[in-house]
Formats: C-alpha cells, sequence, structure tokens
C-alpha cells in the first residue's frame, strides 16, 4: 500500500470516529428531548383527565386537549428527528463501507502483484534454492535481503488486509444495528401518529360542541372580564399604595428595595415557574378560541395545571396583600422591589400581608372551578406596567 493509500485509509477511520462522536452526541440530545416529551404528555393527560370528568364541555377542556395535541406533536418530531439522523448514519456508513471494499479490492490485487513479482524473480525456486543457486557471494548476500524485504512487504500487506476487513465486518454490523433501530422508530412513529389522529377528531368533536354554546360561553366572556377588572384595579391600586409607601421610606429601605428589584431583573429569563403545567392563555392580545371576532386581551398569563397542586413564589419578597376576589379565588401579591409578581386563582393561601416570603416557597394551594379546571393567573408588573410573564420565566 503507498503512502498516500495509508494516509487515506487512516483518514477515514479517524472521519468515522467523529462522526460517530457527534451523532452519538445528537442523538443522546434527542433521546432526552423524546423522554422529556413523554413527561409532559403524561402531565397534560392527567390535567385532560381532570377537565373530561365533567359532563359539559368547556374552554379548559379544549385548553388542555389542546396541549395534548402539541406535546404529542413534539414527541412525533422527536422521533422523526432519531428517524432522520438513522438515515443520515446509514448513509454514511453505506459511503465508508463502499470506499473500505475498493480500497480492499485494491490491497488484494497488489498482495497477488506481489506473489506474482516474487515468484519471478525467483523463476518458481524455493527459497533455499534461489539463494544458493547465486553465482557469488555477494549475490547471495543481495538475494537474501530481497527475500527479508519481500517477506516483511508482504506480512504488511497481509496486516492491511485484515484491518480492512475487520473495519468492514464492524461496519456492516454497525449498519444492521442502526436499521433494526429504525424500524423500531418507525413502529413507534406509526403508533404515535395514530393516536395524534385521534386527539384531533376529539379537538374537532369538542370544538363543535363548543361552538352550540356560543351564547354561554358569551355570558362566561362577560363574567371574566368583570372578574379580571376587579382583580387588575386590586392590582393597580396595591401597586400605588407601594409606590407611595417607597417614596416616603427611609433611605435603608429605599436602598433594600432598589437592590431587591436590582436582583429580581438580572434574574430575567431564569425565574422557576409558580406551578406546573402549561400556558392555557398567553400574556397581550389573542383571538377567543370558539367565539370569531372576538379578541381578549390578557394581562396576565394563565397556567392549567393539576388539582391540589402547591403555588410557589419565583422570588424573594415581602407580601403586599392576600385579598379574594369574585370568580377568581384568592389572591396574592408579592413585592420584589418596584416589581411585583401577582398569583391570582388560590383555594387556600399559606401566607399573610406583611409576610416575607423566599424563591420557591408555597405561597398556596391552586383552585379547581366547578368545570374541574386548575388554573393560575400569575402576572408581573413594573410599577404599574404589566409584563410579559413568558419573556421572565426559565424555559419550560
Amino acid at each position: 500500500m503507498n503512502v498516500n493509500r495509508k494516509l487515506g485509509f487512516l483518514f477515514l477511520i479517524l472521519i468515522l470516529s467523529c462522526q460517530l462522536s457527534f451523532a452519538q452526541k445528537s442523538k443522546t440530545q434527542l433521546q432526552k428531548e423524546k423522554q422529556e416529551n413523554l413527561e409532559k404528555i403524561a402531565q397534560a393527560e392527567k390535567i385532560l383527565s381532570e377537565t373530561k370528568g365533567k359532563k359539559q364541555n368547556t374552554l379548559g377542556q379544549l385548553s388542555a386537549l389542546n396541549q395534548r395535541i402539541k406535546t404529542q406533536e413534539d414527541l412525533i418530531n422527536s422521533i422523526r428527528g432519531e428517524m432522520y439522523l438513522l438515515n443520515d448514519e446509514i448513509d454514511e456508513n453505506n459511503s465508508i463501507i463502499e470506499s473500505l471494499s475498493k480500497d480492499l479490492d485494491q490491497l488484494k490485487k497488489e498482495y497477488a502483484a506481489m506473489i506474482y513479482a516474487a515468484s519471478k524473480a525467483s523463476k518458481g525456486q524455493n527459497k533455499l534454492t534461489f539463494l544458493f543457486s547465486a553465482k557469488s557471494f555477494n549475490q547471495l548476500v543481495m538475494r537474501y535481503k530481497y527475500l527479508e524485504q519481500y517477506s516483511a512487504a508482504r506480512k504488511k500487506q497481509a496486516e492491511q488486509i485484515t484491518k480492512v476487513q475487520e473495519v468492514l465486518a464492524d461496519q456492516t454490523t454497525v449498519i444492521q444495528s442502526k436499521v433494526s433501530e429504525k424500524n423500531i422508530l418507525l413502529a413507534e412513529n406509526v403508533q404515535e401518529n395514530k393516536s395524534l389522529a385521534e386527539l384531533k377528531k376529539s379537538q374537532s368533536s369538542l370544538v363543535t360542541n363548543l361552538q352550540k354554546q356560543e351564547n354561554k360561553l358569551k355570558r362566561d366572556l362577560e363574567d371574566r372580564k368583570n372578574a379580571v377588572a376587579k382583580l387588575d384595579k386590586l392590582i393597580n391600586d396595591i401597586i400605588k399604595a407601594e409606590i407611595e409607601k417607597a417614596r416616603i421610606a427611609e433611605k435603608s429601605t429605599i436602598e433594600a428595595s432598589t437592590k431587591l428589584a436590582s436582583e429580581f431583573a438580572d434574574n430575567k429569563t431564569k425565574l422557576p415557574w409558580p406551578v406546573q403545567g402549561f400556558v392555557s392563555q398567553k400574556f397581550g392580545k389573542q383571538n377567543h378560541p370558539v367565539l370569531r371576532g372576538i379578541v381578549m386581551n390578557n394581562t396576565n398569563i394563565n397556567i392549567q395545571t393539576k388539582q391540589n397542586e402547591k403555588v410557589k413564589s419565583i422570588f424573594s419578597g415581602i407580601v403586599s396583600k392576600v385579598a379574594f376576589v369574585d370568580l377568581v379565588g384568592n389572591t396574592v401579591i408579592i413585592s420584589h422591589g418596584d416589581y411585583f409578581t401577582v398569583y391570582a386563582g388560590l383555594r387556600d393561601v399559606f401566607i399573610k400581608t406583611g409576610d416575607q416570603v423566599t424563591i420557591g416557597q408555597e405561597i398556596g394551594t391552586i383552585l379547581t372551578n366547578k368545570d374541574g379546571v386548575s388554573e393560575l393567573k400569575f402576572a408581573i408588573h413594573k410599577s404599574a406596567a404589566a409584563l410579559d410573564p413568558m419573556l421572565w420565566l426559565a424555559k419550560n
């Protein structure tokens, strides 16, 4: 094997090892993603089952079903990602096998040529006869050196052939394993797509049933608007009072408040979620999920969760207010300097106005309404301005 071919062979093996290492990392990430999606599916399924317990179809049930569909789609995308990765790996391995096969053929041809050349040079004589038929001592020494070099070269060539054959066999085994893995994923993909089709069928049926309840939905929407208006007024009144209190506070108190606000701001995008679940209603303007032409404006996000879930403070602070709002439930407002977090929709409250709370501290239990929906209204304000909590919470 010449030097260029040797280098090419070594380079091929190096590329193969790098590709497999990189692919393994990507595969690990995809499998982790798939596991996370399976956990989210279990959570969404639990929330959905609680809303299904009521005879009447509700928007909460639709939100839970929409989330269940989203998690199913995410799972399918994870499986497809693994399949695409396997396809790439199989293609790469096939290319490597093809290249190795060509190298092996060439090595064998070179080996055969060496045998033929040696035989021709010795005119078919055995080694001893070839050596002692020399016409002079110098010729005998030259023939001896030639036989040594020939033997070493043939041995090296044979070793190269064996090495390539071993790598070729390993690559064939790897491909067989990946094809089996891909077949398993294909079966999973088919099954999960069937589940998705059933979920979308249920979604379509649920939307149709809800559209038949237009008058009730409009009444519920009006009641919700009134309740949210009371909640917003409560929040604004508390914030105004806190701002006024801060204006006349002592210097040390102002400094402590400023420091707390700065720490809160530094944790943007890293703050923990107040409760486990999914966002059933986003911040800002959005279309009603069923009623056409109706746009809702949210100053908070709604997080739908499981019954009896504990709600936690997302940051250290002081409880500015604990109050009850009709159709919403108990509400807790916590001050973090000139930032405020609002937790509305609690059944039980474990703290009181004036208490100091720490990050992650349980402040209450979620309220489950008559429709079986457990939903937290969560808001973040800076002074009087409502902020989008999704820009502050860590990626869920």
